[in-house]
């Protein structure tokens, strides 16, 4: 009999937490963006991001995602910690609004969800209505669950075995919070621990006193998960809008601690209701600490930055160094900044290319992975470059300005195209003849350094072509790659004739010589990029292959190879 109850038990939570899930996951599908939106508007004052963090966390049912959400913005540069802790006095707030819904007894309405949720879910593909559907299904799971374990403890009710489990458990208000509090953590979610400890206040299986306590150690542990997701270890400062929200509820409940047998008595005395009492207990904790703090979030924020400085590593190779953001109201200063950032990047791509033909031809395994750190570098740079220069292009720039702006973006783009073919594919090869320790004939290796020495040659006079924008430099950047392109060729013709000749060196590397062949030109393809808006904009239309004509964006100012 007690192994069904606890089954029943476990299944009812675990339907609890799935009905929030596909609550919390519908409204992000259907109004996600529009909500970041909303949530960046809000914020002229501590009040409006109260009032929208509130909003957001009724919605979403997760003070946690809701912390994400702010704790991104927060990074962004796009408000102040005491407007993010602003927003999570309201999100502790939000979270408790469905506990108050579902006090009351409207189990009847779920049939009814199911229905129109099955309908609009059914509608189509994609859409809105498909996921508001999704909510409703949600919802419906949540009160079906609330009756499946109100139906599961009520037989219990009477069973003097399980009472004493449960008073022995709940006995101790300190041992209510650190239970809940864990609980909390575990399963992610405040409210499905505060409807558990309604379920069992109704039924009796505890005392008010104790489930006021459990309700506690819930407010706590939905503080504890931020902590520990979306911070980084090494960026002190990230912890601080968690640490704000933690110190928020420890203060808290440290002052309702002390009097709680009091606040016990008096609100079973109002709402005899034991579910209906834990669920505006619920409402009236988070509330109450919400108006002691709003105003001590300035002393907070300062505490918490003294405590929690920012730290900048200087040394980090991938933080952007030259992407000033005060330069972005003069656009000829915020281009050049652009362009020295993606030419750092050009000098990371060099010495990877470099890298990867000497572990090629040593055998050297930690080239290959210097490479693919540096890699990592250039993607990252590569993400601030753009986002960098879009917000440059919010603003009004002349006709040259906005094609600069292109020309950056589309070299930078490239570049990282480089990046990863250097990553995922000639150090794949590398790799690949290091661990069978296959040789190349000396007339191949001689060809492919050839190839490579003039590939690194046409990258260096790419990048005095992004600076100066010379033509005749850039003419001589396309005439190399039809140069380039018929020495494949010749190469390649050269190896099948080793080949035909059985050479040992020559049959082992056969698709190793031409992958690297292939590669080599793929990335050379990548660096003419850069002699397309020179020519253009010098009056000069080289004629582009199919494949990048197909390339260029709708402007016409840049060309992407394939």
């Amino acid at each position: 009999m007690g192994t069904l109850v606890l089954l029943d038990l476990m299944g009812g939570v675990a339907l609890l937490l799935w009905g929030l899930h596909m609550v919390h996951s519908g409204i992000l599908r259907a109004f996600g963006p529009d909500l970041r939106h909303l949530l960046g508007k809000a914020l002229g004052n501590r009040f409006s991001a109260f009032a929208a963090g509130l909003g957001l966390t009724a919605l979403l049912q997760s003070s946690t995602a809701t912390a994400l959400l702010t704790s991104s913005f927060a990074a962004e540069g796009l408000l102040s910690l005491v407007a993010a802790l602003a927003i999570m006095l309201g999100a502790n707030v939000g979270t408790t609004l469905i506990v108050q819904v579902l006090s009351f007894n409207i189990a009847a309405v779920a049939p009814v969800l199911f229905v129109l949720g099955l309908v609009a879910f059914r509608a189509g593909p994609r859409s809105r209505i498909k996921d508001i559907g999704r909510v409703c299904i949600g919802l419906g799971l949540m009160l079906l669950s609330l009756h499946i374990l109100l139906d599961t403890l009520a037989p219990a009710e009477n069973a003097p075995g399980m009472r004493v489990v449960m008073t022995a458990i709940t006995g101790d208000p300190v041992l209510c919070i650190v239970i809940a509090a864990l609980l909390t953590w575990l399963v992610h979610s405040s409210v499905a621990s505060v409807l558990l400890i309604m379920s069992l206040a109704y039924s009796q299986f505890i005392t008010p006193y104790a489930a006021l306590a459990l309700v506690l150690g819930a407010n706590l542990g939905s503080a504890i998960n931020p902590v520990f997701e979306g911070t980084k270890r090494d960026a002190p400062a990230s912890y601080r809008l968690p640490v704000g929200n933690l110190v928020n509820r420890v203060v808290g409940i440290a002052l309702v601690l002390p009097f709680l047998g009091t606040i016990a008595d008096h609100i079973h005395a109002w709402q005899p209701d034991l579910a209906r009492m834990t669920a505006a207990f619920h409402v009236a904790f988070n509330v109450g600490t919400a108006i002691l703090f709003v105003g001590l979030l300035d002393t907070l924020s300062r505490l918490l930055t003294r405590l929690l400085p920012d730290r900048v590593q200087e040394t980090d190779p991938g933080r952007p160094r030259y992407l000033d953001e005060t330069a972005l109201e003069t656009p000829s200063l915020a281009l050049a900044d652009a362009a020295r950032e993606t030419l750092r990047m050009g000098d990371l791509v060099e010495t990877m290319l470099r890298k990867v033909m000497a572990a090629m031809m040593t055998g050297d395994r930690s080239l290959v992975e210097q490479v693919s750190k540096m890699d990592n570098i250039v993607d990252g740079l590569d993400e601030a470059v753009k986002l960098y220069v879009t917000k440059l292009t919010r603003g009004s720039l002349d006709e040259s300005e906005g094609r600069r702006a292109m020309e950056i973006i589309s070299f930078a783009i490239n570049l990282e195209h480089i990046g990863d073919i250097i990553d995922k594919n000639l150090s794949e090869l590398a790799t690949k003849k290091i661990k069978r320790r296959f040789q190349f004939s000396p007339e191949g290796a001689d060809e492919l350094a050839a190839f490579h020495k003039r590939t690194m040659d046409s990258l260096r006079i790419a990048f005095g072509v992004f600076m100066s924008g010379d033509a005749n430099e850039a003419r001589k950047l396309l005439v190399e790659k039809t140069a380039l392109k018929n020495t494949e060729l010749a190469a390649v013709e050269r190896h099948l004739d080793r080949l035909r000749e059985g050479r040992p060196e020559t049959i082992e590397t056969t698709s190793l010589h031409l992958d690297v062949l292939r590669d080599l030109r793929r990335i050379h393809s990548h660096i003419c990029s850069v002699a397309y808006p020179v020519l253009d904009a010098a009056g000069e239309p080289y004629r582009r292959s199919e494949a990048e004509t197909s390339a260029l964006p709708a402007s016409g100012a840049t060309a992407l190879p394939r």
